[in-house]
């Protein structure tokens, strides 16, 4: 395979440049144009406050009539300052949005080799016969099945059959598995369902498939799904289930099954094969020790399925860990900006009702507790968006023979709440001593 370079984009570079000058400079260049149509003598005086006016809340007297001062006065400033409570709560959901997605992404593939090779599928190896094996060759096969390397087998039926699907409609290859004895395959291959864990029976009129396999294919519990065989003729099946799989597309049938399919007895050419030590090491061992003998035709490894998922792990990683990054920095700058433009147009306010003998925190609070309400609506807001997100990238981003696990988990709802009540905190202290500092007897002399 050539090498992978590494290549800058014009397009994409420029589209990224052109964006980013478009959502900083047009607001700017907006709020200037607009400003300029006002006389130099009404811009030299402080801005005015927004007009007052009676909210939805008010109409609802029993509720309006428990609220006291303090709550009153800040749904009154919530709605009167829409713009800015607008803002606050895209700006945090934006935040969040990120950090949840960076987070479930995390989440959806960081357990991906375990969950399939250690709960799902538990054998090392599929050994695969040559189709014209001898009785010697056939001899030798067993007799390294017996080593002392192999913990278990069990004789199976291996096929790999092809289904035309997806987006593309292109040949899916699938790895179709009939076990001689359904009791001791149960051993080596958990079929359960991906939600509840609750393991599916391997009916006698049709087949189960992995999930990847039927979102492509668009099937569901109870169609039939058309297939070619290897010999290019086409079968069609009943799905009886859709089971756990994030690997490979994968199809298992009973030795009936396979008879009402294929229209011939089930013959065994392939085992599973469980070893001793089923480190990647071990296994790429024990499959080199198979693979000289001339009864077999191949050797199905876990070991190079689980590097391919760690590849892509390590990869999504780093993309990931710079999403929650920017998402972190966008909370900081958004809640900042926001609060101190708020302290600088309602300073004559602030400054009257510390006049009026209010304590410095109950001042910060004040202005405050309204940046506190507007995080509070963002934080679901953002959890909604980064869900939505978290299932598209999931959707597009994994090649057609792997699917992600859907579920994000605990850790970032948690994660991103943490986050936005961290920063809000830390801003409360920085607003807090910055109205401190603040000569409120000098903000309230006129400048007429």
């Amino acid at each position: 395979m050539p090498r992978i370079f590494l290549q800058w984009h014009l397009g994409v570079s420029i589209a990224a440049l052109l964006l980013g000058l478009a959502v900083s400079v047009i607001p700017a260049v907006l709020v200037a144009k607009r400003m300029l149509v006002e006389k130099p003598a009404q811009l030299l005086l402080p801005k005015p406050p927004a007009g007052g006016s009676k909210i939805l809340l008010e109409h609802i007297k029993p509720l309006w009539s428990r609220l006291n001062f303090t709550q009153k006065v800040t749904c009154r400033n919530l709605f009167r300052y829409k713009k800015r409570m607008i803002m606050t709560v895209v700006g945090v959901a934006g935040a969040v949005c990120l950090m949840f997605c960076g987070f479930a992404v995390r989440n959806s593939i960081s357990h991906l080799s375990t969950t399939q090779f250690g709960d799902i599928i538990g054998y090392d190896l599929i050994v695969a016969e040559n189709s014209n094996i001898d009785r010697s060759e056939r001899v030798q096969v067993t007799k390294e099945l017996k080593s002392s390397a192999v913990n278990d087998y069990s004789a199976i039926c291996y096929q790999s059959v092809t289904k035309a699907a997806g987006t593309k409609g292109d040949d899916q290859n699938i790895n179709l598995l009939v076990p001689k004895d359904e009791k001791t395959f149960t051993k080596y291959l958990d079929i359960r369902e991906r939600e509840g864990g609750k393991a599916i029976p391997l009916s006698d009129d049709g087949a189960v498939i992995s999930e990847r396999l039927a979102t492509l294919a668009g099937v569901h519990v109870g169609d039939t799904m058309t297939f070619k065989d290897d010999a290019g003729i086409k079968r069609s099946v009943r799905v009886t289930g859709i089971c756990e799989m994030y690997l490979e597309h994968f199809m298992f049938m009973s030795p009936q099954a396979y008879r009402k399919c294929f229209g011939k007895k089930m013959a065994t050419n392939a085992y599973v094969v469980s070893l001793k030590d089923g480190s990647t090491a071990g296994t790429r061992k024990e499959a080199a020790r198979f693979m000289k003998l001339d009864g077999v035709l191949n050797c199905v490894q876990s070991a190079g399925l689980i590097d391919q998922v760690n590849v892509i792990v390590k990869s999504l990683n780093k993309i990931m860990l710079v999403l929650i990054v920017v998402a972190v920095l966008l909370a900081v700058v958004i809640v900042y900006n926001l609060v101190t433009i708020n302290v600088a147009e309602r300073i004559r306010e602030l400054s009257t009702i510390k006049v009026l003998g209010f304590f410095d925190n109950e001042v910060s609070m004040y202005i405050y507790r309204e940046t506190i309400i507007n995080s509070l609506i963002g934080v679901p807001v953002g959890w909604l968006l980064g869900w939505l997100l978290q299932q598209y990238i999931i959707t597009a981003v994994p090649p057609e023979n792997v699917m992600f696990d859907p579920a994000c988990g605990w850790l970032p709802f948690a994660v991103s709440a943490v986050v936005v009540v961290a920063v809000v905190a830390v801003m409360y202290a920085v607003v807090n001593r910055k109205l401190k500092n603040v000569d409120m007897l000098e903000a309230l002399k006129s400048v007429d």
